[in-house]
């Protein structure tokens, strides 16, 4: 036995390794929640009546026994075994037999794919959403300890008002908060349970799919069989949708920690560890992993509206053509997570140049200041405005760290209520460690150990 679908011909070579693509190498990525999911399958069958007790504990075995073999890079999936399905169900047929042919029963690749999706990109969420509370939590601490360290603010890349690297910096870290809540909501909508939907039709077996959902930890069952299939890329793009945001927010850091760290700025300097050099170059320290970072957004924004691209116009049920939005969801996923990760090593290790923040204070960035101080005093705002155009040199010998005290009220350089930024980051940490501590138990409960799903 080589294909879930074997007749009695061969397929086409070309044909083969067309259809096939890059399945193989992908769904090792797979695998685990492949047989996780297979786990709670087949329990559920067990419990109906298809499987025997001793055929349960035989598949149970078998199926954490490819877990081990997969953590450890010795499983493999052949060309002509197409996928991870395929392959876990051949070395369950060769391995036990009559019980392995049984496990197939009441599912299909179709909702046995998308269960393997579901499960990895819940983990991976959880994953994302923790690296990004450790990306909140470092710009957070490096907002309090430059909460008083004056920096040009600028609109139109020009000098226009004083601000500080605190405001600079809790920006990023109330920006990807929002992003959280985005990852959340996805989180919640791919935490259905697609299996006993098959081939998008269902089956004539009274199959339990509240049992399978809770065994997996499903908040619960997406319902309409039909639907469960027609959602596919659908939930992938949602997912995709939210990781982009995370990635539009770091693309923004990276630019400005690029053009900052610029010697003619010199606002702040990254340590040369993190920097690459020239091939031709001798004395270059390149920005190349926050270079990567913006191109890498542009590239999870791609793989988002390719796949929604491939689902746009499809029919109803399943079609080949989801095979194309495996590659770019999980490739995209990675991406999202080892990106936070870079972010966080940049922000923790960032040195800042107080000296040439102070540089840059330029007399007419406190012309809005000076203005505004005429109005307090009487002078209507157009002709303050005015006023203060006139006379820009007057403003020299004007104080940075003052100029950033005086603004008190809510969200400015002398109120920026940081606190609100730990009391969401508490409360997202906890929802985050209530759902992992939820998958980790679930996990162990069927198959004895915690998985790498």
């Amino acid at each position: 036995m080589s294909k879930l679908w074997e007749k009695e011909y061969s397929l086409d070579k070309l044909i083969e390794e067309y259809t096939v693509g890059d399945d193989p190498q992908l769904d090792a990525r797979l695998v685990n929640a492949d047989c996780v999911a297979s786990i709670a399958h087949a329990t559920m069958l067990e419990r109906i009546g298809i499987l025997s007790a001793k055929e349960l504990k035989g598949l149970r075995r078998e199926l954490v026994e490819i877990i081990r073999r997969n953590d450890a890079g010795d499983f493999t999936i052949r060309v002509d075994e197409e996928d991870c399905h395929t392959a876990i169900e051949n070395h369950l047929v060769q391995r036990l037999g009559e019980a392995g042919k049984k496990i197939h029963t009441g599912r299909s690749r179709n909702d046995q794919i998308i269960a393997a999706l579901r499960l990895h990109a819940r983990s991976a969420l959880l994953s994302i959403q923790r690296s990004c509370l450790d990306l909140v939590g470092t710009l957070k601490g490096f907002a309090a300890r430059h909460a008083n360290v004056p920096m040009p603010g600028r609109t139109h890349m020009q000098i226009a008002m004083p601000s500080s690297v605190g405001l600079w910096a809790g920006a990023f870290a109330e920006e990807l908060l929002d992003d959280l809540s985005l990852l959340e909501g996805a989180y919640d909508l791919n935490n259905l349970s697609p299996l006993g939907s098959a081939a998008s039709y269902g089956v004539p077996l009274p199959l339990d799919r509240e049992l399978v959902a809770e065994l997996l930890g499903f908040r619960a069952v997406q319902n309409n069989v039909l639907y469960v299939n027609n959602s596919r890329g659908k939930f992938e793009s949602v997912i995709l949708d939210a990781a982009e945001q995370v990635m539009l927010s770091l693309s923004k850091l990276a630019q400005d920690v690029i053009l900052f760290s610029m010697p003619e700025f010199r606002y702040f300097t990254l340590p040369q560890e993190l920097c690459g050099g020239s091939s031709i170059m001798p004395q270059k320290r390149n920005p190349g992993m926050l270079e990567l970072m913006r191109a890498k957004a542009a590239a999870v924004g791609a793989a988002g509206v390719q796949i929604k691209g491939i689902i746009r116009s499809l029919p109803s049920g399943y079609n080949r053509d989801f095979q194309e939005t495996k590659g770019p969801f999980l490739r995209s996923l990675s991406v999202v997570l080892a990106s936070l990760r870079v972010a966080d090593r940049v922000m923790r290790s960032l040195e800042v140049n107080e000296q040439a923040l102070l540089a840059g204070f330029l007399p007419e960035i406190y012309a809005t200041d000076r203005a505004l101080e005429l109005v307090a005093s009487g002078v209507p705002f157009r002709d303050a405005y005015r006023q203060v155009a006139a006379g820009l040199k007057s403003l020299e010998g004007m104080d940075p760290h003052e100029a950033i005290r005086r603004k008190t009220h809510t969200g400015t350089t002398g109120n920026l209520k940081l606190e609100l930024i730990e009391q969401r980051l508490v409360e997202h940490a906890r929802k985050a460690a209530a759902q992992a501590g939820e998958v980790d138990r679930r996990v162990r409960e069927l198959i004895g150990t915690e998985a790498a799903l």
